[in-house]
């Protein structure tokens, strides 16, 4: 005989169906704010203030704080948005399966650069915020960085099929290239708000591909890999050895 504690333990717990309304009510209103914090960047500059991005909104200043604890959760947000936007645009926009090593990176670098453009004055911010301390906004853009490389990694490492894949070393290199491309595009959107077309976009987009490319070949060359760039990426790895 189960006890009634053992039993009532057993028992799926019962959803409380207005906790879950109130919780997806945040997460919407939460995105909505979000959305409004790109508008807002996008017309006014990295310097755009919470109240702009709550009239934005449509809202009133304390009903933004309402879903944000503070100023630094709404970057984080935005941090997260972009990084998800990134993920997604590039997935989406490569064939896993057949494109060669070369092609995925220069896709990858190309989605990049077209988000860049399309939304610089985010990518500023996420760069240089005045809504953080810089301790504050260098770890939440290292730990963006860190889950992005960690999925990237996990997902390269099951593509292959190899257990001489070391899925930590496949996430230092990822972690390097995120370092090495928020540098280049801090660089890229600095010199484009002195001068028009400092660098067009497809040179940039050919050198984040070459800065990719060369930090991958080199993770490689430590871990005793070969990369044949011309094919898939399922078959451009190959040991030393073999």
């Amino acid at each position: 005989m189960h006890s009634r504690r053992e039993v009532d333990k057993a028992r799926p717990k019962r959803v409380d169906a207005r906790t879950e309304r109130w919780r997806a009510h945040r997460v919407k209103v939460r995105d909505e704010f979000v959305d409004a914090a790109f508008r807002a960047l996008d017309k006014f500059g990295p310097d755009v203030s919470m109240g702009d991005i709550a009239k934005e909104a449509g809202a009133a200043k304390p009903k933004l704080y309402r879903h944000f604890e503070d100023k630094t959760d709404l970057y984080n947000a935005i941090v997260d948005r972009v990084r998800d936007m990134l993920w997604e645009r590039v997935i989406s926009s490569i064939d896993l399966t057949n494109d060669s090593a070369r092609e995925l990176v220069r896709r990858g670098a190309a989605e990049y650069a077209l988000a860049v453009t399309e939304h610089p004055n985010v990518f500023r911010f996420m760069l240089h915020s005045h809504f953080t301390q810089q301790a504050d906004e260098s770890e939440r853009a290292l730990q963006s960085a860190r889950q992005s490389a960690r999925r990237a990694a996990e997902l390269f490492a099951g593509l292959v099929e190899d257990e001489s894949i070391d899925v930590a070393s496949v996430e230092l290199v990822n972690y390097s290239i995120f370092g090495a491309v928020a540098s280049a595009t801090d660089w890229w959107l600095g010199a484009n708000r002195l001068q028009a077309n400092a660098m067009p976009i497809e040179k940039f987009v050919a050198y984040i591909a070459e800065i990719v490319s060369a930090l991958a070949e080199a993770n490689a060359r430590l871990n005793g890999i070969v990369i044949d760039t011309d094919l898939p990426l399922h078959h451009a790895f190959s040991t030393e050895s073999s």
